[in-house]
């Protein structure tokens, strides 16, 4: 065999090497449609909404039930926060604290980010189960969408599976449920297989089995600055909302941001702006609908009463910023809103956002 032929036989077999463990990567990993109908669980004879009636909506970024005894390697810079993952019991302990906090609110929607399902750092278990078996059996209804799953991600602080939804649980009826997707990080074609596929996830709920009501939540992308994902996804979420504007349902749609409110960049401490751009890209929806909290609520002296998320980090001591929103169509009317910040501050990075509001009658 001549050297020519030796360095053509070997080029193949790294060429084939490279194209199996590609194809092994991808078939560990997650890839989603841009549009897909999710599975809704829902008994035959759960209730359906009625024109004008009043409805609740708790919305939480639920940390996958880690509770907030932890600095987790993303927390800090450089991945350098100490922990991994939750211990069996403190996940336990935040479970049934966040059971009992959702029956003393007593909604009839709850929107929740970040529910783990079958990964390595919390047992493998799916969190939605687990917290649906605490909770009263009228919460009959939910459906879920992925936006984070790999056989086996080979971080050197992760080293398993992973597995994070979004999950709407509701009292009433689910007619269907829509998972969209939304742009990624720009990112290698390795390192993107792995990451995060962001979505909206979009339940319909009849209203007097004629017209529906549209909820929808969503977790946008933590660590985008710098790249023009936020914009991107926010773009998308706006256009699927006036699609339901020109479509004429009723709409809320809840969830982690991941985006301060406008103009409120330098109101933040400066420690704590790395995440964050100074101009806000959410603000091309607080332009076109209105919002929990509405703008005059952050720029006011009494912002803090909106805050939302309390990093850990040990510079940070409680809630310093509002990342969790509703937006919602003016066909509905807000009868009362609160960040939830006195038995929800052990449970999560997040705080609860919730929300009465009115449907329109007939």
């Amino acid at each position: 065999m001549t050297i020519k032929n030796v360095f053509y036989t070997r080029l193949f077999t790294t060429l084939l090497l490279l194209a199996l463990l590609f194809y092994g990567v991808w078939l560990s990993t997650f890839h989603p449609s841009a549009l897909q109908a999710e599975t809704v669980h829902c008994p035959a004879n759960t209730p359906s909404l009625q024109a004008g009636q009043s409805i609740k909506l708790y919305n939480q970024n639920v940390q996958f039930m880690a509770g907030k005894n932890y600095v987790f390697f993303y927390d800090l810079p450089n991945n350098s926060g100490p922990d991994e993952r939750p211990s069996t019991s403190d996940i336990k302990q935040t479970l049934q604290g966040l059971a009992s906090l959702i029956r003393q609110q007593d909604p009839d929607i709850i929107l929740l980010q970040e529910v783990d399902d079958g990964a390595k750092r919390t047992d493998y278990n799916d969190q939605l189960a687990q917290l649906l078996s605490l909770l009263p059996s009228d919460f009959a209804c939910h459906a879920s969408s992925i936006y984070w799953q790999a056989k086996y991600l080979p971080h050197p602080r992760i080293m398993g599976a992973v597995g994070m939804k979004l999950s709407i649980i509701s009292k009433y009826k689910i007619s269907r449920a829509t998972r969209h997707q939304l742009a990624q990080l720009p990112q290698d074609p390795i390192t993107q297989l792995f990451n995060f596929k962001r979505a909206i996830l979009d339940i319909r709920l009849p209203v007097n089995d004629a017209s529906e009501l549209a909820v929808l939540t969503t977790h946008l992308s933590a660590f985008a600055k710098g790249s023009n994902t936020l914009p991107q996804q926010i773009k998308q979420v706006d256009q699927h909302l006036q699609s339901l504007e020109h479509a004429g349902i009723p709409w809320i749609i809840g969830g982690d941001f991941n985006l301060l409110p406008p103009d409120t960049y330098f109101l933040l401490a400066e420690s704590q702006r790395g995440p964050h751009e100074e101009k806000s890209a959410i603000k091309t929806l607080y332009r076109s609908y209105p919002a929990i909290p509405n703008y005059k609520q952050t720029q006011s002296p009494t912002r803090a009463n909106w805050f939302s998320y309390n990093p850990n980090d040990p510079q940070v001591s409680s809630a310093d910023r509002t990342i969790d929103y509703y937006f919602y169509s003016p066909r509905l009317n807000l009868q009362h809103a609160f960040v939830e910040s006195k038995k929800s501050t052990a449970l999560s990075d997040h705080l609860p956002v919730v929300a009465t509001f009115s449907l329109p009658p007939t």
